[in-house]
């Protein structure tokens, strides 16, 4: 009988070959705006409601026109990012120098990716993007992509000891405390701004600024971090709902509350407490993750996009379900609901080529193979699997104690 672990090796080294065959080039869901054909008319190019409904279109079509529109694949800094955590990941488990070179040329790429004419090192879309809520030129950077792309940079110099990838990483603290805007409560708390061009309050968004100062403070001992970084949680936490969940944001059409958010909420706060030895978050983890668990995934296995509603079924909410639980010393415990939903998702949403789909439907499935959303976080997700496998429950993380104090 074939186990498992097996079904899911064999899994990631499709996916692994497909993403070393295209050098991590790709497509993006949101990348619309990058089509010469739509920016050579000046009259939709400068209009936000026409932006706004070509990227829409490109994003919700299961027919890739991106050929016919003149988007060409690009390498995204994000998903770049994410492929070096997961590089990170596997050579912990061995370290070969095929790994090797692939964690330096990632990390060397992304520090000449770098967003100019900020206060720190950060990153943003190798695309433009219009939001309901807001325009992003193309390189803008933001909390998000930074947060993701810093933190890799630290997991290839703790394999590496490259200076200068940590010093990049550090240097992105100033780039969160300088450049974002902020939103204050009555309390003088505040939600960090999704990037410096806008004040929305995203609470995924300024928890992942909240985590990349943890860790940062964790090398540095800067107590400015450390201080700036819990007012910044202490606002998210004061916006968890009752039950345990959070609203995507602050505004009327920021009410929903979704999978993989939630996912990014929660190992955002534990990374927090990790890093810094503080606790005092550990009921809201607890709520929340509670919350998470009993929402988002059905008795199948399915992962849901929303907690009231199932579809579009996401590969990205299958991705975050490993990374969450990971972080929260919780792979073990619940191993047979990660291994149910990575067997549906091998069956259901990855092709023979090794790329994984985007999205399933009620009707139809989205099956363009984009490289950041589903190709690199799959690829991190899978490392993350095949890491905590390798270690065993045993040698888990330290945050396990935690959740051994509060099963479920």
């Amino acid at each position: 009988m074939i186990s498992s672990n097996d079904v899911i090796m064999a899994s990631f080294l499709k996916l692994k070959t497909y993403c070393e065959r295209e050098r991590f080039k790709g497509w993006d869901p949101y990348d619309g705006l990058n089509s010469t054909l739509f920016s050579k008319i000046p009259f939709l190019a400068n209009n936000r409601t026409a932006r706004l409904f070509w990227i829409q279109f490109f994003k919700r079509s299961p027919i890739n026109f991106r050929s016919i529109a003149n988007v060409e694949k690009g390498l995204n800094p994000k998903g770049l990012g994410l492929f070096l955590s997961g590089y990170c990941n596997l050579y912990k488990i061995d370290p070969s120098s095929d790994t090797l070179e692939n964690i330096n040329f990632l990390a060397e790429a992304l520090l000449s990716l770098r967003s100019e004419g900020f206060s720190g090192s950060c990153w943003g879309y190798n695309f433009a993007w219009q939001a309901r809520a807001f325009f992003q030129e193309k390189n803008t950077p933001t909390v998000v992509a930074t947060c993701f792309i810093a933190n890799a940079l630290m997991d290839a110099y703790e394999v590496t000891g490259q200076n200068a990838y940590l010093d990049a990483a550090i240097d992105s603290s100033n780039f969160i405390i300088s450049d974002l805007n902020r939103t204050y409560n009555s309390n003088g708390d505040f939600c960090f701004s999704y990037s410096p061009k806008d004040a929305t309050q995203v609470f995924n968004a300024s928890l992942l600024g909240s985590k990349l100062l943890g860790r940062v403070y964790k090398y540095t001992g800067n107590t400015k971090l450390f201080k700036t970084a819990k007012s910044s949680i202490r606002y998210c936490a004061a916006a968890q709902n009752e039950d345990g969940s959070w609203a995507y944001g602050t505004l009327s059409f920021h009410k929903w509350v979704d999978n993989f958010h939630t996912g990014f909420n929660l190992e955002a706060l534990m990374s927090f407490q990790l890093d810094t030895g503080e606790d005092c978050f550990s009921d809201v983890i607890q709520k929340g993750a509670t919350y998470y668990l009993d929402n988002f995934f059905t008795a199948e296995g399915v992962p849901k996009y929303f907690d009231n509603q199932l579809y579009p079924i996401d590969i990205h909410c299958v991705a975050q379900l490993m990374i969450t639980l990971s972080k929260l010393g919780m792979f073990h415990s619940k191993k047979a609901l990660i291994d149910k939903v990575l067997k549906w998702t091998i069956i259901n949403m990855q092709d023979k080529e090794g790329f994984f789909y985007y999205q399933r439907r009620k009707y139809f499935s989205n099956k363009i193979p984009y490289m950041r959303w589903a190709q690199a976080w799959m690829f991190y997700a899978l490392s993350e699997y095949l890491l905590c496998s390798e270690t065993g429950p045993n040698n888990q993380k330290s945050q396990k104690l935690f959740f051994e104090k509060n099963a479920y």
